[in-house]
């Protein structure tokens, strides 16, 4: 393996949206041989100009690649892409390794690597934190789990695309846990971020002097002083959009259900996601939220700057 720790490892990323385009960069920039697709043309069409290297199809893309990186929504997607009419996984040489960066049930997570393993590839359960900025800039948060093997083959990726990778186990679906216990706390943490911001606002309170109180005091929160900004700007354009919540804390529910475990305030933060998204702002920024509580409430939020000229 020596001749991937010397990063001459040949790449391949499958989805350069926001974040596989910033992680595909990373490991350009770290020295990999990079080869992107994308179902949207476009964005294999701006990979190229940056100097990497595009493919039609994502097959071509995986052919002869040591490292398939898997920058995709969900577990449905992520099954496609291996096992699906026009799926990857026959093109995968033997020895290789599937990154999957998808959040997803642990269930499904073992049951993907189990069948990768059986056609003679590794699978990486790899789910990732830390939006497009540090994407970018290759200092994600990777939450890891596979085989020996799978992590060693994987590593110049993975040092290329992350500045923390915890290395959680010896079998897929553990990486998977920890990100779901990470997105019920972010989904909670944002519904309550949402609902203090908009309740400050039906008070009639200067909602600057609140942000500014609040991020100096013990109520804070990580998703408090990243989202509460957006409300402010009345910038709802989506960074991370309701759907995500309504499928990660929905995820949530239906593991604590098998456990038999009660999750009372992600099941609360669920429904409002849920009601936000019928209200049609799905594909909105989830500090959308706010906008559902004033709706509710008739408390008055800022408005775009474009609403106020």
């Amino acid at each position: 393996m020596s001749s991937h720790a010397e990063n001459t490892a040949l790449a391949a990323v499958i989805g350069l949206g926001s974040m596989g385009f910033g992680m595909a960069r990373s490991m350009k920039h770290a020295g990999l041989e990079v080869v992107g697709y994308d179902i949207m043309p476009a964005a294999v069409e701006r990979f190229v100009a940056e100097g990497g290297r595009g493919a039609a199809t994502a097959a071509e893309a995986a052919r002869g690649a040591d490292i398939i990186v898997s920058v995709v929504v969900n577990a449905a997607q992520t099954e496609a892409i291996l096992f699906g009419p026009e799926g990857i996984a026959g093109a995968i040489k033997p020895g290789a390794v599937f990154v999957s960066s998808a959040t997803m049930d642990p269930a499904v997570a073992r049951d993907l690597s189990q069948r990768a393993e059986a056609l003679g590839f590794h699978y990486l359960d790899a789910p990732i934190s830390g939006g497009a900025a540090k994407a970018a800039s290759g200092e994600l948060t990777i939450m890891a789990s596979g085989s020996k093997a799978a992590f060693e083959t994987a590593r110049p990726a993975l040092e290329a695309m992350a500045a923390k990778v915890y290395e959680l186990g010896d079998t897929a679906g553990t990486g998977a846990a920890f990100k779901m216990i990470n997105q019920l706390l972010a989904g909670v943490h944002i519904a309550a971020a949402c609902e203090a911001i908009s309740f400050a606002a039906k008070q009639g309170l200067d909602l600057g002097k609140v942000y500014e109180v609040i991020t100096a005091s013990a109520g804070n929160s990580w998703m408090f002083e990243n989202r509460v900004p957006h409300v402010l700007a009345g910038d709802y354009t989506p960074r991370s959009a309701i759907e995500i919540f309504v499928k990660d804390l929905g995820i949530v529910q239906d593991m604590a259900r098998s456990e038999r475990y009660p999750v009372p305030l992600a099941a609360a933060a669920l429904q409002m996601y849920l009601a936000a998204a019928g209200a049609g702002m799905g594909r909105d920024d989830d500090a959308s939220l706010a906008r559902l509580y004033a709706q509710l409430s008739g408390a008055a939020l800022p408005r775009p700057n474009s609403e106020n000229e």
